[in-house]
C-alpha cells in the first residue's frame, strides 16, 4: 500500500510569517511630511517662536513701509511680460555680442578719432554735390476736343453813318423782307440801333444743289432752307477768322469809309479790298453816281424814293451778284 503523508496547513502558514517578519525587519520606512509630523518625540515649538516674534517686529513698523513693502511685493510677483515685436531692446543683453561689450544701439557719431579702438569697417561720408534744379521742359498743350466749332455764316458790312441810304436800321427790311425803308422812318417808329443784326434768308434747297453742282434730292420733294447772315457796321472788333467770312460791303462813297481796314493801298485806295469781298452801292435812282464809286468795282442797286413795289428787283439782284460771288471764291460758307 501506497503511504500518502500528510502536512497540516498550520505549519505552511508559520513557514510564511516567518519569511515575511524577515523581510519587514530589512524595510527601510520613507520619510514625507506626514510621517514626519506624526514622528514620536519630535516638537515644533521653535518655529513657532521665531513666527512669532517676526510678526511682532512687522506690525512695529509705520505703515509707509508696509505699503511699500506689499509694493515691492507685488511687482516681484507680477508675471513676466508677453512677448512684443516693438519692445525688442529688453531681451538685449551679453548674450548678443559675449565678452565684447558693444553697444549695439550706438553709432559711429560718438566715436572720437583719438580713440584706440576703431570699427573695422568706418563708412566715409562723401559730401555730395547740391542737386541742380530740374529744367522745367514745356509740356506741349493737347488741343481741347471739346473746341468750338468754325462759324460758316458769311457776314456783310453796312456803313454807320445814318446819311447813307443803308446801315443798321433798315438792313433787314431791304434783304429780307425786300422792302426799303428810310433810317428816318425806321428812327420815327421808335427803332432802336443795335450793335448788329442778323438776317434769315430762306432758299429752295434743289436750288442750292444745282448752283453747287450736287445731285437733287431723291425724293423730288421742294425742302425749304433757312440761311443766316451777320450784319454789322463797326468791322474793328472783327479778327482774322472773321475777315474770311466777310462776303459783302455796301459803299457810302467816300473812301474814309475803309479807313484802318486790312488790304488798303499806299494811297489808302480800296481796290484790294473789294477782291476778298463783293462791293454794293444803294442810290436813288434819281440821284447822280458818285465819282468813286465809278472808278471801283462796285454793284450799284437803285430803288425809288416813292415806287416801293420795285425794291424787290433791287433785293433780288443784290442776293444774285452775291450769290455768284460766294460760289466762286467762298464755297465753304453756307449761302
Amino acid at each position: 500500500q501506497w503511504y500518502q503523508r500528510r502536512v497540516p496547513i498550520t505549519a505552511g502558514i508559520e513557514s510564511e510569517i516567518d519569511v515575511t517578519r524577515d523581510i519587514i525587519s530589512k524595510e527601510r520606512i520613507l520619510r514625507n511630511r506626514n510621517n514626519i509630523l506624526q514622528s514620536v518625540g519630535r516638537t515644533f515649538t521653535n518655529i513657532l517662536s521665531i513666527s512669532i516674534v517676526k510678526s511682532r517686529a512687522d506690525t512695529s513698523k509705520p505703515a509707509q513701509t508696509t505699503t511699500s513693502s506689499h509694493t515691492e511685493d507685488k511687482s516681484k510677483q507680477l508675471p513676466p511680460k508677453s512677448y512684443s515685436r516693438y519692445d525688442q531692446e529688453r531681451f538685449r543683453g551679453e548674450k548678443e555680442t559675449e565678452e565684447f561689450k558693444i553697444d549695439t544701439l550706438g553709432g559711429f557719431a560718438s566715436m572720437k578719432k583719438s580713440s584706440g579702438a576703431t570699427p573695422s569697417r568706418t563708412p566715409q561720408h562723401t559730401k555730395t554735390p547740391p542737386r541742380q534744379p530740374a529744367s522745367r521742359v514745356p509740356v506741349p498743350v493737347k488741343p481741347n476736343k471739346a473746341q468750338k466749332r468754325e462759324s460758316k455764316t458769311p457776314i456783310i458790312i453796312v456803313p454807320a453813318s445814318l446819311s447813307s441810304l443803308i446801315n443798321l436800321y433798315n438792313v433787314r427790311d431791304f434783304l429780307q423782307d425786300n422792302r426799303y425803308v428810310t433810317a428816318q422812318d425806321k428812327q420815327a417808329q421808335g427803332y432802336r440801333k443795335q450793335s448788329e443784326v442778323t438776317i434769315s434768308r430762306k432758299r429752295d434747297l434743289v436750288e442750292i444743289n444745282m448752283l453747287r453742282g450736287h445731285a437733287a434730292p431723291a425724293n423730288g420733294e421742294n425742302q425749304v432752307v433757312t440761311i443766316p447772315y451777320r450784319i454789322i457796321d463797326c468791322p474793328q472788333r472783327l479778327d482774322h477768322k472773321d475777315w474770311e467770312r466777310v462776303v459783302a460791303v455796301f459803299v457810302a462813297g467816300p473812301a474814309w469809309q475803309f479807313k484802318g481796314w486790312p488790304g488798303l493801298t499806299a494811297d489808302g485806295s480800296p481796290v484790294n479790298i473789294f477782291t476778298k469781298m463783293k462791293a454794293f452801292h444803294l442810290k436813288f435812282e434819281e440821284v447822280a453816281l458818285e465819282k468813286n464809286i465809278m472808278k471801283w468795282d462796285v454793284a450799284v442797286l437803285t430803288v425809288s424814293k416813292n415806287k416801293r413795289h420795285l425794291d424787290s428787283v433791287s433785293a433780288l439782284k443784290f442776293w444774285e451778284h452775291l450769290d455768284k460771288f460766294i460760289l466762286k471764291n467762298k464755297r465753304h460758307l453756307r449761302f
